[in-house]
């Protein structure tokens, strides 16, 4: 069955860095396009990231362009996100995830995994 494991996270300063991994199987990874998608808490499913089967082509949220880059291991079956420059608003639980839909502000995905939280705080 799909599995996905997020882990990295962690209590960070403002300004500060995470890099996030998320181990994947169950699935064929190297012809996934893959996600990362957040949750603040009290809030919906937000839109982070995205990036094709290959690598080669990359979308960012516009909240975080520019501070984020995702990227991916398709030997290992292991999507990544680095996360600089980091805000108290990035605060969130962070998935990984797979068959998403992205409109607007709405985002819906089949697939996730457990999370791993990410807490932006001085």
């Amino acid at each position: 069955q799909v599995q996905l494991v997020e882990s990295g996270g962690g209590l960070v300063q403002p300004g500060g860095s995470l890099r996030l991994s998320c181990a994947a199987s169950g699935f064929p990874f190297s012809i996934s396009r893959m996600y990362w998608v957040r949750q603040a808490a009290g809030k919906g499913l937000e839109y982070v990231s995205q990036i094709s089967s290959g690598g080669g082509s990359t979308y960012y949220a516009d909240s975080v362009k520019g501070r984020f880059t995702i990227s991916r291991d398709n030997a290992n079956s292991t999507l990544y996100l680095q996360m600089n420059s980091l805000k108290p608003e990035d605060t969130a639980l962070y998935y990984c995830a797979r068959e998403c839909s992205i409109r607007g502000q709405l985002t819906h995905c089949n697939y996730w995994g457990q999370g791993t939280q990410v807490t932006v705080s001085s």
